[in-house]
């Protein structure tokens, strides 16, 4: 199977079937783009389905086994995923104007492509799958604490700023400071 998906060239009478698996090399040149320690499986599998006279359907499972730096100690972290990419792609989507630009609730919609890259779509699918903070198994992000001599740390739970109505309202439940109770 190609690596490209010539959409005005793919039958409409079926669906098209593909299945994208880089080799090793492939696979540590995405890894390296992705600043990822390594790549160890990749592979895109779906199915293109034509919608209505122009529109596509495109619906992939993506199965990677990547390997990242813990953000805490740095030791490797290897995670498992197993995605479902989707895209819709649309003969005539409106283009939005400055004035009307709003984020579209469903963003699995694109404007339709001459040609899908497998690759481009694998690399994009799995940059939007991996973990942003990977922690090894156990490992707890600490907390630091940082205050000038003589002066009591400012912590996380003081920065909360409704953690005060907690304890006011805990003394007003006990009674306490209640005005009538003053006598």
């Amino acid at each position: 199977m190609s690596e490209v998906l010539a959409l005005a060239r793919l039958g409409r009478a079926s669906d098209t079937t593909f299945t994208l698996e880089p080799d090793a090399e492939a696979r540590k040149r995405i890894a390296d783009d992705l600043s990822l320690l390594g790549l160890r499986k990749l592979r895109l599998t779906g199915t293109a389905t034509p919608v209505g006279k122009n529109d596509w359907h495109l619906k992939a499972t993506l199965g990677a086994t990547a390997v990242q730096e813990c953000v805490v100690t740095l030791e490797p972290v290897t995670t498992r995923i197993d995605t479902e990419v989707v895209r819709n792609y649309v003969a005539d989507m409106p283009v939005p104007t400055e004035e009307d630009f709003e984020i579209p609730e469903d963003d699995t919609v694109e404007p339709l492509p001459q040609r899908v890259v497998l690759k481009d779509l694998l690399v994009e699918a799995l940059a939007l799958a991996l973990p942003d903070y990977p922690r090894a198994e156990g490992v707890e992000l600490g907390e630091a604490l940082f205050a000038a001599p003589g002066v009591e740390p400012m912590t996380d739970q003081d920065a909360k700023p409704l953690a005060g109505l907690a304890a006011l309202r805990d003394k007003l439940e006990k009674g306490e400071n209640d005005p009538e109770k003053e006598d």
